[in-house]
């Protein structure tokens, strides 16, 4: 083994590489930067203060109360149609869940909630109309003796004359009104 000269590294044998300084100043970064690349850097496309602003605003309360009233109407609407067959009526529970449904969507944006009260609120109105079909038809049919009765007796005698004229088909009507208020609430919420 030789031993190393001089001027030379110790452990390769390659001469010593020269040393550079720079002579000009180091550059003074602004108070609060962060280098591209590193943890904190802003994104690009990205806004600071857009995070801190609300998205558009949803108005549950006003969605809800428009809904309830869209029930009402619908349920006027299916109770006083002018549609007598009776398998044919029922395919209208659509038309209330597709009122009830866009007040919801619309107003009350993207909530879990949301769809589900649509369905019951479909199906609710889809009941109502019933009611008010039945009670139309139990006042048209009415006895004289029966004819001063308190409007709780014709809503039960209604409820009653419901019961008994309850077919599988309407059951596949409220199907239809509950999947459907779900469904179309839920679709005009991601739309809007």
């Amino acid at each position: 083994m030789t031993a190393p000269t001089w001027g030379t590294d110790e452990q390769s044998g390659r001469p010593q590489t020269a040393q550079h300084y720079s002579v000009a100043p180091a550059l003074g970064a602004p108070e609060g930067y962060v280098a591209p690349g590193m943890p904190g850097a802003p994104v690009a496309g990205y806004e600071p203060t857009a995070a801190g602003r609300p998205g558009p605003r949803r108005r549950t309360g006003l969605a809800t109360a428009t809904a309830v009233g869209a029930m009402l109407l619908g349920a006027l609407a299916y109770g006083l149609a002018p549609l007598r067959a009776e398998d044919s009526i029922g395919w209208l529970a659509i038309a209330p869940a597709a009122a009830v449904a866009w007040p919801l969507g619309r107003l009350g944006g993207r909530s879990r909630v949301l769809p589900l009260l649509g369905a019951l609120l479909a199906a609710g109105a889809l009941f109502l109309g019933q009611l008010l079909l039945q009670s139309r038809e139990i006042r048209s049919q009415q006895l004289p003796e029966r004819a001063g009765a308190p409007i709780r007796v014709l809503l039960h005698d209604a409820l009653v004359q419901w019961r008994a004229d309850l077919r599988p088909l309407d059951l596949a009507f409220y199907g239809i009104a509950l999947v459907g208020g779900f469904i179309l609430t839920r679709r005009t919420a991601s739309r809007s």
